[in-house]
């Protein structure tokens, strides 16, 4: 189990294939500004700055983990997680 508390407002929205924000007509005015769909996930690398394991700002559904992390996984044979480079 791994609870992945930190947020990293990094989406690069001009990369991704496609973005959609939540909008007033969405009806749920606390998601206001954030990302309601991402196809394509990009994100912009110089913003993560430090950051090895954390969510993204606006779209929690992913969880991203650094290349180190991810080779780490791997060799303990952890499995079910899909890895996919954004």
């Amino acid at each position: 189990m791994l609870n992945v508390a930190r947020t990293v407002r990094c989406i690069d929205d001009a990369a991704c294939e496609e973005v959609q924000l939540f909008t007033e007509e969405d009806g749920e005015p606390e998601r206001l500004g954030e990302y309601r769909s991402v196809s394509g996930l990009r994100i912009d690398k110089a913003k993560v700055r430090d950051a090895r394991v954390f969510r993204l700002w606006g779209y929690h559904i992913p969880i991203i983990v650094d290349e180190e992390i991810k080779a780490a996984l791997e060799a303990n044979g952890i499995v079910g997680g899909k890895f996919e480079e954004v």
